[in-house]
């Protein structure tokens, strides 16, 4: 047995367009969750009750699409201990019968991997906050944790029974759960799937409760985390290098930037390995261990950021001030390729 799972605020009549499809396609358990909707929009609860394929659960008052999803998960992990797994539907009508059955296929057949359906945001009928909006989080999806997912913002999923649990931990209450339940893939060694499905936008996504303002910055307060580390451990490197570099002038051009250079970065390094390790990458491999490949890949970087600056400055005969200037754009670029090391490598999740 699959059960579908429907969350859903305030809808129309094409929540029963939904629910009629899926009866039709031999669908035989559906879970809605209404998350606090008004009267007006009780009808089609209250028609939904009547099919013996739904059952309805019932939010008092809005508590956002993630918990309406644990809700039901946790539901079924209490009545519906047979279930093979559930798959996530939205409510308005945007993925169709024959899609959510080819996310069941998928998921009978990969039972270890998510299923996530994934539309084509390539198409002329894709409104352009949604084009953006998911090209840009499937950009950051790739570079900051290494994850090729084609649909970031898809509500179509098909998860085993053996995930839910895990799913209930997933932290978010609302739209910012669906994001954070991709980065437990992730954290969790759970392998996902993509299967193509028919990209359908009714009335120009008019129907959505999603904000941008409010939600992407829930979506992507884990990222600005790293951000902030990056850029705190860089304003501290910089600073001291700066300081240091005024310091040592006597020593010589070369010897003075090699001095400030190990110093800022033996200490800017260990505050950024810390904050990366507990904060970013929520490491459960021991600081024994992770602590050596961070200061191997420290020293290679280290002496990278060297060798650059000061053949710029050698060649540019630049003042201490256009070096500081200097250091800040080669330690960017090197900062780009040292983040692929430190999460696939440094502070990788067995």
């Amino acid at each position: 047995m699959i059960t579908i799972v429907i969350p859903s605020l305030n809808p129309d009549e094409k929540l029963m367009m939904v629910v009629k499809s899926l009866v039709d396609k031999g669908f035989t358990d559906i879970v809605l969750v209404n998350d606090g909707s008004d009267d007006k929009h009780l009808q089609p609860f209250w028609e939904a009750s009547g099919y013996r394929e739904c059952t309805v659960l019932t939010h008092e008052v809005n508590k956002g699409k993630g918990r309406a999803l644990k809700t039901a998960f946790e539901y079924c992990l209490r009545e519906r201990k047979q279930t093979e797994g559930v798959i996530t539907v939205d409510g308005d009508n945007q993925h169709r019968a024959d899609d959510i059955y080819a996310c069941m296929e998928a998921m009978r057949k990969h039972q270890d991997a998510v299923i996530l359906g994934v539309r084509d945001f390539s198409g002329k009928d894709v409104p352009p906050k949604s084009r953006f909006g998911n090209h840009l989080t499937s950009a950051v999806f790739r570079f900051a944790c290494g994850m090729k997912i084609s649909d970031t913002q898809t509500g179509l999923r098909a998860i085993p029974a053996r995930y839910l649990e895990e799913m209930c931990r997933v932290e978010g209450e609302r739209f910012e759960y669906e994001t954070n339940m991709l980065l437990t893939f992730k954290r969790a060694s759970i392998p996902y799937r993509e299967v193509s499905i028919q990209t359908v936008y009714i009335d120009e996504n008019a129907t959505t409760h999603f904000h941008p303002i409010r939600d992407s910055f829930q979506i992507y307060k884990i990222i600005l985390k790293f951000v902030f580390g990056s850029l705190s451990s860089c304003l501290l490197d910089l600073g001291l290098f700066a300081v240091l570099k005024l310091l040592t002038a006597g020593l010589g051009n070369q010897m003075s930037i090699l001095v400030s250079t190990v110093t800022a970065r033996v200490c800017s390094s260990f505050y950024n390995y810390n904050f990366n390790r507990k904060a970013v990458f929520d490491s459960k491999d021991g600081m024994k261990s992770t602590i050596v490949r961070y200061y191997i890949l420290c020293v290679v970087q280290m002496f990278l950021s060297y060798v650059l600056v000061y053949a710029v400055n050698h060649f540019l005969s630049l003042g201490t001030i256009l070096t500081v200037v200097s250091k800040a754009v080669i330690d960017t670029f090197l900062f780009l390729i040292s983040f692929q090391f430190q999460r696939a490598w440094v502070f990788r999740n067995k």
